[in-house]
C-alpha cells in the first residue's frame, strides 16, 4: 500500500528544506584582552589593538579589555585615554602581598579577574600578550564545540623538562603541591627547538572557554605554589625558577581538570616569535611572517638590527606596518 503526502506537505518541504540546509551553526562571540604594568608594554597594546583593527577581519571590531595594576592606570594617563579613544576597556586590579615577589604574577591575577568579568558575557576569551601583533583574521580562536582551552607550547624549554627525563626537584614538588597526576600528562613540541617536553603552556597567548574556569584555577593553583616554602627558596636560588613559576601553575590548571582532547594546539601560525633565533637563540629561523596570523615581537623592534627589513620575508604591507607601528613609533616615544 502506497502512502499518499498531501500537496500541502510537499509545497511546505520545497520551502522549508532548502533554508534549513541554509542554516549555520552561529559564530561564537569573542571577548580579547591583554595584561600591562608598565608604560613600554602599554605602547605596545596601542601597536596591538591598531592591528586588530586593521588585520582582524570578522574580529576587528570585538571588544577588547586591557588590564593594569592601579598605579599605572593613573601615572600614565595619557596612554590610557589613547587606548580609551580605540575603544578598549581599562580595568585596574591589585596583585596580593603573597605573590608579588614572583614575575609576572599581575598577569595571573588579572587572567582570573578577565575570566570571571568574562562569564556570561561571550564565548570565547583571549587573552594576548602585549608584544602580540595580529596579521591575519585569526579564525583559529572560534574553537569548535568541545574545546575548551587553546595554546601553543612554550618556545624553550627553559625550567620545563624533556619527555624522557624524570622529574626533578622542582617539578616534583609543584606536581606534589598542586596535586598532578603524572598519568594526565601528554607531550608537546617546543617551537624554537623541536624538543618534545613535557606539558608546559605558552602563558602569552590563551583562548578559554570562561565557564570552564581555567583561568580561575590557574590563580589558585599559583597561590599555593606561592605558599610553598620549599619553592619559595628554590625560586631564591634560581632566577629562572621566580621568573617563570607563574607558567608552571598553568599545567595544573590544564591537566587538572581539561582531557587532552579538549584541548586544541593552534597551528605554528599562531604565536609566531618573530626573529626570536636572533633575541634568544633557536634551532630555526622565525623570519617569514607571509604565513603568520599572530606574532610576537618581544622588545625587538625596540632597537632592531639596522637591516631588519630586509631580512624579513612576508607581504610589503604587513612589513610597512610593522615599520611603522613598532619601529618607527618606539623611536618616536
Amino acid at each position: 500500500m502506497k502512502t499518499i503526502i498531501p500537496a500541502t506537505l510537499l509545497l511546505a518541504l520545497v520551502f522549508l528544506l532548502p533554508g534549513c540546509a541554509s542554516r549555520k551553526t552561529p559564530e561564537p562571540s569573542v571577548i580579547f584582552y591583554s595584561y600591562a604594568e608598565n608604560p613600554v608594554q602599554l605602547e605596545n597594546v596601542i601597536a596591538l589593538v591598531e592591528s586588530l583593527h586593521a588585520f582582524g577581519g570578522k574580529f576587528r571590531n570585538a571588544t577588547i579589555w586591557l588590564y593594569m595594576p592601579e598605579e599605572l592606570m593613573k601615572a600614565d594617563s595619557n596612554l590610557v585615554h589613547k587606548l580609551n579613544s580605540l575603544n578598549v576597556q581599562s580595568k585596574s586590579f591589585s596583585v596580593p602581598d603573597l605573590a608579588a615577589w614572583y614575575f609576572l604574577s599581575g598577569k595571573v591575577i588579572a587572567a582570573a579577574r578577565a575570566e570571571a568579568d568574562a562569564e556570561g558575557l561571550t564565548d570565547i576569551l583571549v587573552f594576548l600578550n602585549h608584544d602580540t601583533v595580529i596579521l591575519q583574521e585569526p579564525g583559529e580562536f572560534s574553537m569548535t564545540a568541545g574545546k575548551k582551552f587553546g595554546y601553543r607550547p612554550v618556545m624553550h624549554k627553559n625550567v620545563g623538562l624533556l619527555w624522557s627525563e624524570p622529574l626533578d626537584s622542582f617539578w616534583m614538588q609543584i606536581y606534589d603541591v598542586n596535586g598532578i597526576d603524572e598519568n594526565t600528562l601528554f607531550p608537546m613540541i617546543t617551537p624554537a627547538d623541536m624538543d618534545t617536553i613535557r606539558p608546559y603552556f605558552n602563558a602569552g597567548l590563551l583562548v578559554v572557554r570562561p565557564e570552564e574556569r581555567i583561568l580561575r584555577n590557574w590563580e589558585y593553583y599559583f597561590i599555593q605554589l606561592c605558599e610553598d616554602t620549599l619553592l619559595h627558596s628554590m625560586c631564591e636560588k634560581d632566577f629562572s625558577k621566580r621568573l617563570f613559576l607563574h607558567q608552571t601553575a598553568l599545567t595544573a590548571a590544564v591537566l587538572n581538570h581539561l582531557d587532552p582532547d579538549e584541548t586544541l594546539l593552534f597551528s605554528d601560525k599562531i604565536n609566531y616569535p618573530v626573529f626570536f633565533k636572533e633575541m634568544f637563540g633557536a634551532k630555526k629561523e622565525f623570519i617569514d611572517i607571509t604565513e603568520a596570523i599572530t606574532i610576537r615581537h618581544e622588545s625587538y623592534f625596540r632597537n632592531p638590527d639596522p637591516e631588519w627589513n630586509k631580512k624579513l620575508i612576508g607581504p610589503p604591507d604587513k612589513v610597512d606596518w610593522i615599520k611603522y607601528n613598532l619601529v618607527i613609533q618606539s623611536k618616536e616615544d
